[in-house]
């Protein structure tokens, strides 16, 4: 029977664009999804053909995007400012504004940071599901991330899991402590208390989707119950302008495969001089170059014409037609490079980007240098060893064909149908 499904979730587009892919998937199936999120989510939410909610906070509250990806990417205190300023204390509009959107609905999938949908599902009586993108939202001791803000954490899993359950009970203490304001809401709800929605009490008693390849991860015994692996469901965003999509392919039939330059949707605001290191690099390496700069890139006045900048382009439409992408390891771009089958060379800035670009260096296909080390002369270094080796490329064809071969929305959309009947 067709149903309303409504999905409830933050962050940048690389979060946004797999429940995009999901919804796409659950309109051809006859049902009517809506997604929630950040109100300047709503063009690319109904360019998609997908009904749009917004939902609070605001992100023009704190100062708008490329200030909050600097507070968030270049602060120690990252994760805490994202829970305890940005999020927990505007739980209660996040909770109305989302309890509005549900009217009607039969199914809440939520996001990891989309703290709300759980109190709507479990207030509302409908049935919920949660989600996490990539292998470090499920926090797992046997499998465990490796934290950018601690890396000497690396050296303990010779000793096990015990290092990290010691650990991650202290984060679930500190946790529990920032989400107060979510706690007393749930008491005020009537709802029983929860364990931290930055652990445990983010997932679904009936139904987690782990929405990454299993070449990334594969099921643990630590993993919540009743999760489902189901590869990456891809989505791009926007066809690119006539006009640049005339451009880029004018540059491709040019020379050889160029090397891609991308930062995503949030490193990018913070890009700094790291497009001239590109510039610089590739020259050095006498190699052609695409940057995708996002708005507003510190460039030279003339680039050479080994070198094509485009504010936007849809990566699906460069990175399959490149020789080496560089890029940070945020999942929604780390997907479309892991498709495009080329080598990579990760620049992984905060969060679950340095955990992702250790499992792409451990299958074989990508180097890795921090984006606070990038120069010229290492991207050169990195590149020059990453394109001379064929081993790289080898390894990226083969992960690309067994990427291409995931049905990630099918198998998300077939899961949350069962969930239903």
């Amino acid at each position: 029977m067709p149903a309303r499904i409504l999905f409830a979730t933050f962050g940048s587009l690389g979060d946004l664009h797999p429940y995009i892919a999901l919804a796409l998937e659950l309109k051809a199936r006859g049902h009517t999804p809506l997604i929630a999120s950040f109100s300047l989510f709503r063009d690319a939410v109904e360019s998609a053909g997908i009904l749009f909610a917004p939902m609070r906070p605001d992100i023009e509250r704190f100062g708008g995007p490329a200030e909050v990806v600097r507070r968030l990417f270049f602060s120690r205190d990252g994760p805490a400012y994202l829970m305890k300023k940005m999020f927990m204390p505007y739980v209660r509009e996040s909770y109305d504004d989302l309890q509005r959107a549900a009217q009607g609905c039969d199914l809440i999938v939520t996001h990891p940071i989309g703290v709300a949908g759980p109190l709507v599902a479990q207030k509302r009586g409908v049935p919920w599901v949660s989600s996490i993108l990539s292998p470090m939202s499920l926090m797992s001791c046997i499998d465990p991330p490796l934290i950018g803000p601690a890396p000497w954490m690396k050296s303990l899993r010779r000793f096990g899991v015990t290092p990290y359950r010691m650990m991650f009970n202290l984060a679930r203490h500190i946790a529990q402590r920032w989400e107060g304001p979510l706690h007393a809401l749930r008491a005020e709800l009537g709802l029983p208390p929860s364990p931290p929605v930055q652990f445990e009490g983010q997932f679904s008693p009936q139904l987690n989707l782990a929405l990454f390849s299993p070449l990334l991860a594969t099921p643990r015994a630590d993993w919540p119950a009743n999760t489902v692996l189901c590869g990456f469901p891809r989505y791009d965003g926007k066809p690119a302008a006539s006009g640049d999509s005339t451009r880029l392919r004018a540059f491709l039939d040019a020379g050889e495969p160029p090397i891609a330059f991308g930062l995503g949707s949030s490193a990018v605001m913070i890009a700094g001089d790291f497009w001239q290191h590109a510039i610089a690099a590739a020259q050095a390496l006498n190699r052609r170059a695409i940057l995708l700069t996002g708005a507003s890139p510190v460039l030279p006045a003339k680039l050479p014409p080994s070198i094509a900048a485009f504010e936007y382009l849809p990566y699906s439409a460069v990175f399959p037609h490149t020789a080496a992408v560089v890029h940070q390891a945020g999942i929604g771009t780390f997907a479309q490079a892991l498709f495009a089958g080329h080598p990579q060379l990760i620049v992984p800035v905060a969060f679950d980007q340095p955990d992702n670009a250790e499992r792409a260096q451990k299958l074989g296909l990508a180097r890795t240098l921090p984006f606070r080390k990038v120069t010229a002369e290492r991207l050169a270094r990195e590149l020059d060893v990453l394109l001379r080796e064929p081993a790289y490329a080898q390894h990226a064809r083969d992960i690309g064909i067994e990427i291409a071969r995931e049905e990630a929305s099918r198998t998300a959309c077939d899961r949350m149908e069962a969930v239903l009947h």
